[in-house]
């Protein structure tokens, strides 16, 4: 029996709810923790390896129904693309030649523009822009498709730029490897590909990102498994007014500089409260990495972030956990304390877990979607660019409101008992239309449904509520909301 009818009915015919929820959350219709602007990926690495595969993209970045391997998938409706510049050429200059990590895996590499340090121009020979062709290539099938915002970022400079040669990292990890020679030559290359991708691919880019983890110690030539280096916050606030400056100069004012991708919230606290005047006024927006979990302050990097006037991004989030329940929950975390304005998962493809659909980029071999996917699904489809981020009053919720559309969006989680959630909407100016009914889509954590849709739930008055299982994610949409 679905048990919002049978409340309406009951109130109807004796004048009181005859059932109270479990737990209720009241939706804050005043509260703005800002304008959406949309959900990502990075193209590293998935991309280079299955950037020709048409139906990936559909799957990513279209709000469609989608055939993957025998399995259709509801779209994820992403809008926000993280290309990744290389780092990784094969030539040798003047005898010298890139040095490789013994441990480097090598669909973990990929190829850069700038070959040769001897010409600055990108049109002479020192440049090689046939090179990344697949990676290019989800570039613009995801824009073909609807995505709309794009950011350049590194994962390390040139191999030629840094003092050991090696794009996977310093010695020891723990020093900086860029040459301090060739600290304005990587502004050069960042600003130089924006340029070209504006001018030859119709890609505009609307942030750089510079840095990725750069305070990390992890970043070691000797042991590393992929394109990373060292960045002290010193040497940070060198670079960026030197990206800045070739930014501009090549016509590229209005093109933000992020910074600067570290790795935890508490990270990104220090490395930006270190940062001098000159150095954060190069910077528009403030990236960070989720990879804190439930752990770090996440409020703290939301209050420098508004006391600086900066945006604020989760710019890359993954983990090994299939299920999808460590996802939901550090989103929820996200969206309660850090409040960022975009958030961006790392790896469509990948094995362990990590994958949204699980494969092997190395192996080019794709299998089929984790429960993950359908659990971001609940949120990527209906919390849409443009919506106004609120106060859920819950830390087990999430709520966004479409002004164009009147309609509410709340996605929440039960990881308690099986229970009945309660949403209030008394705060509202329109709550929508009592006896109104509220599509509402499902997916259980770990296994079991996937992304299921109903249409069986009801308002009554400015509530609402709806039976949840045990680690069970809901999405409701409300009609004719008002705030």
């Amino acid at each position: 029996m679905n048990l919002s009818k049978f409340l309406v009915s009951a109130h109807a015919i004796f004048g009181f709810n005859a059932v109270v929820a479990d737990l209720t959350t009241t939706i804050n219709a005043a509260s703005n923790y800002g304008t959406w602007e949309g959900w990502g990926t990075s193209l590293a690495w998935w991309a280079v390896a299955f950037g020709d595969r048409d139906d990936l993209a559909d799957a990513v970045f279209t709000l469609g129904n989608v055939q993957l391997n025998g399995v259709t998938l509801p779209g994820l409706g992403m809008n926000i693309v993280r290309y990744n510049a290389g780092a990784t050429s094969s030539n040798s200059v003047n005898g010298e030649s890139m040095v490789k990590s013994p441990k480097v895996t090598a669909s973990r590499l990929v190829d850069g523009f700038w070959v040769d340090w001897t010409n600055t121009d990108p049109a002479s020979s020192s440049w090689k822009w046939s090179v990344d062709a697949k990676q290019r290539s989800m570039l613009q099938k995801a824009k073909s498709r609807g995505a709309n915002l794009f950011e350049l970022f590194s994962n390390s400079p040139m191999w030629w730029m840094l003092n050991n040669h090696n794009p996977s990292g310093s010695d020891d990890g723990s020093s900086d490897n860029l040459q301090t020679w060739n600290r304005r030559q990587f502004g050069v290359y960042l600003a130089s590909i924006a340029q070209y991708a504006k001018n030859n691919w119709g890609i505009t880019f609307q942030t750089v990102e510079a840095f990725n983890e750069p305070t990390a110690n992890w970043w070691n030539g000797k042991t590393g498994t992929q394109e990373g280096c060292h960045f002290n916050v010193a040497t940070q606030q060198d670079v960026l007014p030197y990206l800045r400056s070739e930014l501009n100069s090549r016509g590229l004012n209005s093109v933000v500089i992020s910074a600067s991708d570290e790795n935890s919230y508490d990270a990104a606290v220090s490395t930006w409260k270190g940062l001098n005047s000159t150095a954060k006024a190069a910077v528009g927006q403030i990236n960070v990495h989720g990879y804190q979990y439930g752990k770090g302050d996440r409020s703290g990097l939301y209050q420098q972030a508004v006391s600086s006037g900066k945006k604020l991004w989760n710019s890359e989030y993954g983990e090994s956990d299939a299920t999808g329940s460590q996802l939901i929950s550090n989103v929820l975390l996200d969206f309660r304390w850090l409040h960022p304005t975009a958030w961006v998962y790392w790896q469509i493809v990948d094995g362990g877990g990590w994958g949204l659909i699980t494969g092997d980029n190395a192996a080019l071999s794709l299998s089929g979607p984790t429960q993950k996917y359908f659990v971001l699904a609940q949120l990527t489809r209906h919390i849409r660019p443009g919506f106004r981020i609120l106060d859920s009053g819950a830390d087990y919720a999430v709520a966004a409101y479409d002004a164009a559309a009147k309609k509410l969006v709340i996605v929440a989680v039960n990881w308690g008992s099986a229970q009945y959630l309660n949403f209030d909407l008394s705060k509202f100016k329109t709550p929508g239309q009592s006896g109104a009914t509220i599509q509402r889509w499902s997916t259980q954590i770990g296994s079991g449904e996937r992304y299921a849709s109903y249409r069986d739930t009801t308002l009554s008055g400015s509530k609402f509520w709806s039976y949840f299982a045990t680690n069970q994610v809901q999405t409701f949409e409300i009609p004719g909301v008002v705030l």
